[in-house]
C-alpha cells in the first residue's frame, strides 16, 4: 500500500488543523493506520492509530484533542488536530500495517509509510 500524507502547515498556538492520508494499492479498512510525529532532534513517537478492527489509541498528549478517522469510501485516514501547542511542531507521517494491540505504537511494526508533512505552530 502506497500513503500520500498532506494537510499540514503553519498554524498559530490553539488553531487546528486537519491532516489526510491518502491510500493507493490497498484498502485502509484493511490496515492498522496510525499517525506518527518526528520532531528536530527528537525520536518519532507514536500520535493516534487504529487497527483494522476499529479499536482507536491516542498518546496521553494528544488525548482530547486530536482524533484518528477514517473514510472508507475515501480510502483515506484523517487526524484532526485542535488546541495546538507548540510542541505539536513535528513531521507527522501516516503509516500501514498489520498489526496487534501491544505493536500499533511501534513505529517497527509498519513497514508502509507516507513521505510525511510538515506542521509548525506558531505563539
Amino acid at each position: 500500500v502506497q500513503l500520500q500524507a498532506s494537510g499540514g502547515g503553519l498554524v498559530q498556538v490553539g488553531g487546528s488543523l486537519r491532516l489526510s492520508c491518502a491510500a493507493s494499492g490497498g484498502t485502509v479498512s484493511r490496515y492498522s493506520m496510525a499517525w506518527f510525529r518526528q520532531a528536530p532532534g527528537k525520536e518519532r513517537e507514536f500520535v493516534a492509530g487504529f487497527r483494522w478492527t476499529g479499536t482507536t489509541s491516542y498518546a496521553d498528549s494528544v488525548k482530547g484533542r486530536f482524533t484518528i478517522s477514517r473514510d472508507n469510501a475515501e480510502n483515506t485516514v484523517y487526524l484532526r488536530m485542535n488546541s495546538l501547542k507548540s510542541e505539536d511542531t513535528a513531521v507527522y507521517y501516516c503509516a500501514a500495517g498489520q498489526t496487534i494491540a501491544s505493536t500499533l505504537g511501534r513505529p517497527g511494526a509498519y513497514p508502509n509509510w507516507g513521505q510525511g508533512t510538515l506542521v509548525t505552530v506558531s505563539s
